[in-house]
């Protein structure tokens, strides 16, 4: 295992001292580790540029990952034959879910010296932002937005509870969503719209059950479910992936998606956006890649 540069997040949600400890422990009795914490959004630069040859590991939940990813790709260090380790310590660590990487921190640090270098695809728009795991607009990112200032309290349940509280008002928005050039069927106002590399957003619901971050393409998810007990319907489905087996969602595969229509908010990686009217997402395979579980 080559020399690591461990970084942890102040702010990541899921984090505790007694977590941290109990990985680099586990890490240190493997190889040499240097720690740095990131408390400002320009620590992480300066950390990056005394990376060197050593492998960068993240502490933290999709939010770190999306950062220490952002950052990588602007400077072109992003790179498949430089792979990132991954200690998920967020609060819904979806990312991780989807490689099948362990959520108990101990656990995490083993299967990270033991494992293998996995491709994985970026997603990137037309601003050269940058999607890890799941881009989502409409509903879930209304949701977001109000378990943002519960999380401290509530943790991981904060995304149920602001799932709640944004279904319970919205009444969706009217778009038209593009796929590789062919335009999607949606019928009336659209509740909410994934581009999704990774299977699950806020901690475990599987918006795209079947999506692989290693294929080359995105599953695109449409919910038109914006009468009072779709939007109830679609909720309940959507914690166990069934909701793709509904009439009023739309399930597609693709290298390119446009949305444009009435002003949305997003949410990329757990980062909220907008309300924006246009964007486009675009699929680059292998982009980058993963250690995970042998």
């Amino acid at each position: 295992m080559n020399p690591l540069l461990v970084v942890t997040n102040a702010a990541a949600g899921g984090t505790t001292d007694e977590q941290v400890d109990a990985a680099l422990a586990v890490l240190r009795a493997a190889t040499d580790v240097r720690r740095e914490v990131c408390a400002e959004p320009g620590d992480l630069e300066a950390v990056l540029d005394d990376l060197g040859e050593r492998t960068l590991v993240v502490v933290g939940g999709d939010g770190s990952v999306h950062a220490a990813v952002t950052a990588l790709h602007e400077r072109g260090g992003l790179a498949p034959d430089r792979p990132l380790g991954l200690v998920p310590l967020g609060t819904g660590n979806d990312l991780a879910r989807t490689l099948g990487i362990p959520l108990a921190p101990a656990e995490a640090a083993r299967a990270l010296l033991a494992g293998r270098t996995r491709p994985v695809d970026l997603v990137v728009d037309e601003h050269d932002g940058v999607v890890v795991n799941v881009v989502h607009l409409g509903v879930g990112a209304q949701a977001a937005q109000k378990a943002t200032v519960l999380k401290d309290r509530l943790g991981r349940a904060a995304y149920a509870v602001g799932s709640v509280a944004a279904g319970a008002g919205a009444t969706g928005w009217h778009l038209q969503v593009t796929v590789d050039g062919e335009v999607l069927p949606v019928d009336g106002e659209a509740l909410m719209v994934a581009v999704a590399n990774g299977r699950t957003i806020g901690g475990g619901a599987e918006i795209a059950p079947q999506a692989q971050p290693d294929d080359g393409l995105v599953d695109v998810v449409v919910a038109t479910s914006t009468g009072p007990l779709a939007r109830l319907g679609f909720a309940v489905a959507l914690r166990q992936g069934e909701h793709v087996g509904r009439d009023d969602v739309t399930v597609v595969r693709g290298r390119s998606v446009s949305v444009t229509g009435d002003p949305f908010p997003l949410n990329a990686d757990g980062e909220l956006e907008g309300p924006v009217t246009e964007r486009t997402w675009t699929v680059r395979p292998a982009a980058w890649s993963v250690v995970v579980p042998t």
